[in-house]
């Protein structure tokens, strides 16, 4: 299962103009709920994150936010740092040979994360779940979740609620196509 957990603006963007995320934190959250991600990354047996992101990530001012492993899809990252080298290997390779490869490592469950690489993941038809929590924010430009398809892909509406009155966090499932019994 390979699931997508993002924040987005209500103009369809991950990031802003310049890579910035502070736009996710404009509700107030006094509690600091994390809504869920806590649960999500549970079920999540690793991470598939583009180097983008993987340099976001290293760019927080907090101690690595994840206790699963995370594999960076790069082509040009040679390494990573050394205080993350128990935690963080390098991926290369299409979407498909991507997941047959940590399958057979024992990954079946990934989040997959980061704009390009959810792009390519969708592009392949490799995305089976959507949890999306939309921000009340128009960005009006900067990364965006989605880009052109070769095909539609169909999802149902598995869950949605409202969060902080201000935040709508919706989960999607891919509708598998109809199996094709004529033959049979």
């Amino acid at each position: 299962m390979n699931t997508v957990y993002l924040g987005v603006s209500l103009d369809g963007y991950i990031a802003d103009r310049q890579g910035g995320l502070e736009w996710l934190h404009s509700p107030p959250n006094p509690n600091h709920d994390d809504f869920g991600f806590a649960d999500f990354m549970a079920r999540v047996d690793a991470l598939v994150m583009g180097r983008n992101t993987f340099d976001t990530v290293l760019g927080f001012n907090c101690p690595w936010p994840y206790n699963k492993p995370v594999f960076v899809v790069s082509r040009t990252l040679t390494s990573v740092p050394d205080h993350l080298s128990d935690r963080v290997q390098l991926i290369q390779g299409e979407p498909v040979q991507i997941c047959n490869e940590l399958k057979t490592l024992g990954y079946s469950n990934l989040y997959i994360d980061g704009g390009v690489t959810v792009q390519r993941f969708l592009q392949a038809g490799l995305i089976d779940e959507l949890i999306l929590t939309q921000v009340p924010v128009l960005l009006g430009g900067g990364v965006p979740l989605f880009n052109e398809l070769e095909t539609p892909q169909q999802f149902e509406l598995v869950d949605s609620e409202v969060l902080l009155n201000a935040l709508v966090k919706s989960h999607y499932r891919r509708k598998q196509p109809p199996v094709d019994t004529s033959t049979e």
